[in-house]
């Protein structure tokens, strides 16, 4: 269920839930790929329905004086832009990296990307991580202070280079506009 939250409010402890049931399954417990499988369907869906939404509400939202305020058109023009040019290798990096992967599915959707082109790299990109992040604290299941720890630094290396990313884009961003 936080797996699909974590879509919606990118602040949701979806990877620690997620580490905690294959902590659980790593001491026979729970099952691993019972635990991988609701939460990759969980938050593939969770992704799909703000992706659908975005597609069919955030254009016209973003035409509106409000809307306008939040993303004015040359913003909007230009990650329109961004999306078509890296298209599914974007989508899939992008749905690697912690609280970034909450922005992907709905800016997808308000691009006007088709649902297998926006859909397939989001899935498979949280099929691998989610995949990783169980299989590996399931493998490490004996020790949950490994485990945290573990869970801690990949989230803290993702976080380092999402606001990196985060960083470059707002700059190249702020370039554009002054011209």
């Amino acid at each position: 269920m936080l797996a699909a939250l974590e879509n919606v409010f990118p602040l949701v402890p979806a990877d620690t839930t997620v580490a905690l049931g294959a902590f659980l399954a790593g001491r026979g417990t729970l099952h691993a790929g019972v635990v991988f499988g609701l939460t990759w369907s969980a938050n593939v869906a969770g992704a799909a329905v703000v992706y659908g939404l975005a597609r069919r509400f955030g254009r016209d939202f973003f035409t509106r004086p409000a809307g306008r305020r939040l993303l004015p058109a040359p913003v909007l023009a230009h990650i329109e832009a961004q999306y078509r040019r890296h298209g599914a290798v974007g989508i899939f990096v992008s749905r690697l990296l912690p609280i970034w992967r909450a922005v992907v599915p709905p800016f997808a959707g308000i691009a006007g990307l088709s649902a297998p082109r926006a859909l397939i790299p989001l899935a498979l990109a949280s099929g691998l991580w989610y995949g990783a992040l169980t299989l590996s604290v399931a493998t490490l299941g004996t020790n949950l202070d490994a485990v945290m720890s573990l869970l801690s630094h990949v989230n803290r290396a993702l976080g380092a280079v999402a606001l990196a990313a985060l960083i470059f884009l707002g700059v190249r961003i702020a370039r554009r506009l002054k011209r």
